[in-house]
């Protein structure tokens, strides 16, 4: 390959890295979502738990089932046996067969497994449950608050072209003896502010933006735009504070549940158990070498071979006696289990309350510092038409028109904050009821 051609693929690949860097991705919130629910790994770790449930609960159906096995023994001896004076050869015996066994009484231990593994697909189900809440509610915040971060760029671009006309007419007023070098310095000076901020919350958007990245699985160098451009608030009426859908509240009874088959688990130790088994071997090759007489003092060797099959019919009844009290301790360990399981239960009930009763109220005043952020922001508004008013007439000082730019502008990051707070808190609270789909 000459310099030429060399120089060509360097170009295309160049092109090809600067089309990567720029691609974009348009996201709406249930796209993000989507996605999100997509790409997670710990989700995708929960679904296959839950398969393995599955299975183990078909694996615990089968113990009821008859179970057949076939074997096959060939052997090779030597040497010869001596009989009382024949010889036993096995050269080459072999032996084939199949059995049957099925149990017939376990103490209930078989019956107990098969609930035990019906607990676990049914825990597994909420524990997937509970993880796809958990994607939800981080790509919610991922989400909203790439939103807002970048709501705060706009707005902080918009106010550097409020100072960058006001230095204009400053300057032009200067320069016909209307303003002084004050005026414009104090320009200056707020611009380099607003500049100072303007560069951090860009640097937060592209830290945003990255976070959204790992959320939804694209390429970090992913540009991604916001189909939403403002939040959609809406007041809820009356907030439900049921636990009762809540996923974490099943688990906790499902361990309950659990705890008492291992109880009746532990019990079914002192109980008999009764299993019938049924058989047929086949067998050859196996001979019996002797001399014989013939008649006439005569002796000739004789072999006698021995081919057949045999069927065998089993019932075994095993009986626990005495185990020096090891089966009724472990019922008692079992039952401090259950003890134990059941305060859990109660005590993270009260705490789920608690969660759910603060996820309301963190609602409520989220809503009201939404409105209270609006009135504030139309109150700075109106203010800041009023001194730019009052400044063009030369009836207020730059301060005062500096100081309306400065609470319009705190009381529009305001309202951005209020209202991301607001969706966030929103999407927490339906995961703290169980709710969040």
């Amino acid at each position: 390959m000459n310099g030429k051609h060399i120089f060509i693929a360097c170009v295309l690949l160049l092109s090809a890295t600067g089309v990567r860097a720029q691609q974009t991705m348009r996201l709406t919130l249930r796209e993000c979502r989507e996605k999100a629910l997509t790409h997670s790994e710990e989700l995708q770790q929960a679904d296959n738990d839950l398969r393995q449930a599955e299975l183990d609960r078909r694996i615990a159906a089968t113990a009821r089932l008859p179970k057949v096995e076939g074997s096959a023994t060939g052997a090779y001896m030597l040497p010869d046996m001596d009989m009382m004076g024949m010889d036993l050869c096995m050269h080459g015996m072999y032996m084939a067969g199949l059995s049957l066994t099925q149990p017939i009484y376990t103490g209930g231990k078989i019956s107990t497994g098969h609930r035990l593994a019906r607990i676990g697909e049914e825990a597994a189900a909420e524990q997937l449950r509970m993880t796809r809440m958990d994607v939800l509610v981080e790509a919610d915040n991922a989400y909203w608050t790439a939103l807002a971060v970048g709501r705060k760029v706009r707005m902080l671009e918009s106010y550097r072209a409020q100072m960058d006309t006001l230095r204009r007419v400053t300057e032009t007023a200067l320069a016909a003896g209307m303003a002084t070098e004050n005026d414009l310095l104090r320009i200056e000076a707020k611009r380099t502010d607003i500049s100072y901020q303007l560069q951090k919350v860009r640097n937060g958007a592209d830290l945003c933006r990255m976070a959204l990245c790992r959320v939804v699985g694209a390429d970090f160098d992913t540009q991604i735009e916001i189909v939403d451009t403002t939040f959609d608030i809406h007041a809820y009426g009356s907030l439900s504070s049921d636990l009762d859908a809540r996923p974490e509240l099943h688990l906790l009874e499902r361990q309950v549940a659990a705890e008492r088959e291992q109880i009746r688990m532990a019990r079914a130790d002192m109980l008999p158990t009764v299993g019938l088994s049924v058989g047929y071997s086949y067998y050859g090759n196996i001979k019996l070498n002797s001399m014989v007489d013939a008649g006439g003092g005569a002796m000739v060797p004789y072999t006698q071979q021995f081919r057949d099959g045999i069927g065998l019919a089993m019932l075994a009844v095993k009986i626990p006696i005495f185990h020096w009290g090891e089966s009724r301790k472990k019922v008692r360990k079992a039952q401090y289990a259950l003890q134990n399981a059941e305060l859990e239960l109660q005590k993270n009930s009260r705490l789920m309350s608690i969660e759910v009763h603060q996820a309301i109220r963190n609602v409520q005043d989220a809503y009201g510092l939404v409105r209270t952020a609006e009135t504030g922001l139309r109150q700075a508004e109106e203010n800041l038409r009023v001194m730019r008013n009052r400044y063009a007439e030369s009836m207020a000082p730059l301060t005062d028109l500096l100081d309306a730019q400065s609470q319009w502008q705190q009381a529009e990051s305001n309202l951005i904050e209020a209202q991301a707070q607001y969706r966030i808190y929103e999407t927490e609270y339906l995961r703290s009821t169980g709710r969040l789909q």
